[in-house]
């Protein structure tokens, strides 16, 4: 029997970047979650409860660009549960995501990519106290991952369980 998982593709941010959106204010609030360091990432696409051979060689199969990602102005909202950092440079990368492992478990969404590193969750809560904050970075995304995703009560664990380079320019 095979190994699967709650799995998605994702760019993971470079240190110098995971340490400046540690400057984000997290001011309590009992309707908020912030997310931590460790779950920081750029989702490409959402694969579900899928086999992760499979999808670590669908993942091989993509033929991508290493991209400058831009994140910023400010923290915002998306929808009304998250609280996020725009970002902008990766819609080529995740059609590519997409093509890839368009076979794979979950089905393809019809909605557009939408770049985005969710900095807070929101239940019930009007506002997160963090949105309105301003930041920007550019980094250049090299790399993708495959991450599998362990839910939790206090929150989701990730772990990479395959990764493939993007090539270079």
């Amino acid at each position: 029997m095979s190994d699967r998982g709650r799995l998605f593709v994702a760019v993971i941010p470079p240190v110098g970047v995971l340490d400046m959106l540690e400057t984000v204010p997290r001011d309590a609030h009992p309707d908020v979650r912030y997310t931590t360091r460790d779950q920081w990432h750029i989702t490409l696409r959402f694969l579900g409860d899928a086999d992760i051979d499979e999808a670590a060689a669908a993942l091989q199969r993509v033929v991508a660009p290493a991209v400058d990602v831009s994140l910023g102005p400010r923290v915002e909202r998306l929808g009304r549960t998250v609280a996020m950092v725009p970002c902008a440079g990766l819609d080529t990368v995740a059609a590519e995501v997409r093509s890839a492992t368009a076979d794979i478990e979950h089905p393809l969404e019809a909605r557009a990519f939408v770049g985005h590193l969710t900095i807070a969750r929101m239940k019930n809560a009007r506002r997160c106290p963090a949105t309105g904050f301003e930041l920007a970075a550019t980094f250049a995304a090299t790399e993708l991952q495959l991450v599998r995703s362990h839910l939790a009560r206090e929150g989701a664990r990730y772990e990479v369980v395959a990764s493939r380079p993007l090539t270079r320019r």
